[in-house]
């Protein structure tokens, strides 16, 4: 598999993540970045958008989905988004912004990657604090035993860059191999590629045009 042993702490790195990933990735692999749209609290859906993109920066084919805000369907939108894509075909995994779009609705990275067969990889800047968000959920959700047990599942990562470490989690692919395609698909900053793009086609979608940094 990869070679590089310094994308991730060793002593963090799970060892019965099973993996499903090709034997290798390589420049040009393509990956999938999703990201929600920009929305308020009284809107009723956000749009989704997977940017599908060929290492390092070729953006190949853009897929778009609406969830419900604070819903429950976001895991199951994104998977027949994914399905029902042409650009499907040679996808080797799935970037993931987080573990939420349009507010609460919790992504299961580990049933998004039973649903279409393809790794999954939920990439945040900055390390979640789970304790706030199921403090959150509790307040706000008659169901938030269910969704704390999709936030709590997860143990981020420490994934180091060229910059700032970025915080991961990972099913059917291991924390290194996850390390790996982070790096062949970073081209400025820390952010990988199809998730910037993703963000920045998202925010034009629902505002005209992006703003601010991705």
């Amino acid at each position: 598999m990869y070679r590089d042993t310094k994308s991730v702490d060793p002593r963090r790195e799970p060892t019965d993540t099973p993996t499903s990933i090709r034997p290798a990735v390589k420049a040009h692999t393509r990956f999938l970045g999703i990201d929600d749209a920009p929305f308020t609290f009284a809107d009723k859906t956000t749009a989704v958008v997977g940017a599908a993109v060929r290492a390092p920066g070729y953006l190949e084919g853009v897929m778009l989905a609406e969830v419900a805000v604070d819903g429950a369907d976001a895991q199951a939108v994104i998977a027949a988004m994914v399905n029902r894509s042409r650009y499907k075909e040679g996808l080797e995994l799935i970037f993931v912004d987080g573990i939420a779009v349009g507010g609460f609705n919790l992504v299961d990275i580990r049933r998004l990657h039973e649903d279409t067969g393809l790794p999954v990889v939920s990439v945040t800047r900055r390390a979640p604090d789970t304790a706030a968000m199921v403090r959150a959920l509790k307040r706000r959700f008659e169901d938030w035993e269910v969704r704390a047990a999709v936030v709590l599942r997860e143990k981020p990562l420490a994934v180091r860059t060229a910059h700032r470490p970025l915080y991961v989690n990972v099913a059917g692919v291991s924390a290194k191999e996850a390390g790996e395609a982070i790096r062949i698909s970073i081209v400025r900053g820390n952010l990988p590629e199809p998730i910037r793009m993703a963000h920045l086609i998202a925010a034009a979608y629902r505002r005209g045009e992006s703003r601010g940094r991705a």
